[in-house]
């Protein structure tokens, strides 16, 4: 049997940056220790909300000691690899120091589009090379395929493919997943709107980016309903269920970094080719945290 160890809630952490786009650490640290402190139960280093394509080489590195370091061995670290060059991927994992990394999340491959067979031998080759297990992550809006379900299964009898991250936001593919996998081989959701709901299917957690922002109602809504605590559940995904929406109305991080800088955790600085939230949006989200703070 596999042991999967990413469970419940899971940080997508951003990178904080200063005014001159310099990465700040301090408020990295800062960032481990709030939702550690309200209940996340495992971080995800350099994945898509860190925006990790505009950090360099050293950058990313500081970034995940920082990140293990801070969290100082209270939960799982889980750290982005993926890539659209199979031999250039497994040439990175050959190379990572993997001391404190429980395992990596792997986005199919994006630009170059391959088909299913392509994507599984991709993968299998992820899996047969990396030294600690492997969360796939399926997200067609942003890579242009989609894993679909059967590949996804296929892929799940591997040993070191212990679950994959779900974003499609298909709810039928997401239970044909759930109904046909493997009992030791978990889904996890993708998209933070449909946390709850997917969880009462049968998924196993989140990996959130809401919940740099706000862990102490996205946590507690996840630990409820592992607890089967479905009335407490249901309350706090309606209760943040605008704010899901919000965080990601003008791209992520943008939102999610507008959200954090209006509650200081971090400054409201992006790398481009991502800019910061517009107005609108902006003004519409400070609303919504004191709707929700004050209620």
């Amino acid at each position: 049997m596999k042991n999967n160890p990413f469970v419940g809630t899971g940080v997508a952490l951003i990178t904080p940056f200063n005014e001159d786009f310099s990465v700040d650490y301090k408020s990295l640290e800062n960032i481990v220790e709030f939702t550690l402190s309200n209940g996340a139960d495992f971080l995800v280093a350099l994945g898509t909300t860190s925006e990790a394509p505009t950090l360099t080489a050293e950058e990313k590195d500081n970034v995940l000691k920082t990140i293990i370091k801070s969290a100082n061995g209270r939960c799982p670290i889980m750290l982005g690899m993926g890539g659209n060059n199979t031999m250039s991927l497994l040439n990175s994992i050959k190379n990572q120091d993997f001391n404190g990394v429980d395992g990596i999340l792997s986005v199919v491959p994006y630009y170059n589009k391959p088909n299913q067979r392509g994507m599984k031998a991709h993968f299998e080759m992820v899996a047969d090379n990396s030294p600690v297990p492997v969360v796939l992550y399926n997200v067609p809006g942003r890579v242009g395929v989609n894993l679909q379900a059967s590949t996804c299964v296929e892929l799940a009898e591997h040993p070191n493919i212990i679950a994959v991250k779900e974003a499609s936001g298909n709810l039928q593919q997401i239970m044909e997943i759930l109904r046909d996998k493997p009992s030791d081989f978990d889904v996890l959701s993708g998209d933070d709107g449909i946390t709850q709901p997917m969880m009462a299917l049968g998924a196993k957690g989140v990996i959130s980016v809401a919940a740099n922002g706000y862990p102490e109602l996205f946590c507690k809504m996840v630990k409820s309903m592992m607890t089967h605590d479905n009335e407490t559940a249901l309350s706090l995904h309606y209760k943040i269920l605008k704010m899901n929406n919000l965080i990601f109305a003008d791209g992520n991080p943008a939102g999610i970094k507008c959200l954090m800088a209006y509650r200081n955790l971090c400054k409201n600085v992006l790398r481009l080719p991502l800019v910061p939230a517009n107005e609108v949006v902006k003004k519409n989200i400070e609303n919504e945290c004191e709707i929700i703070y004050n209620k």
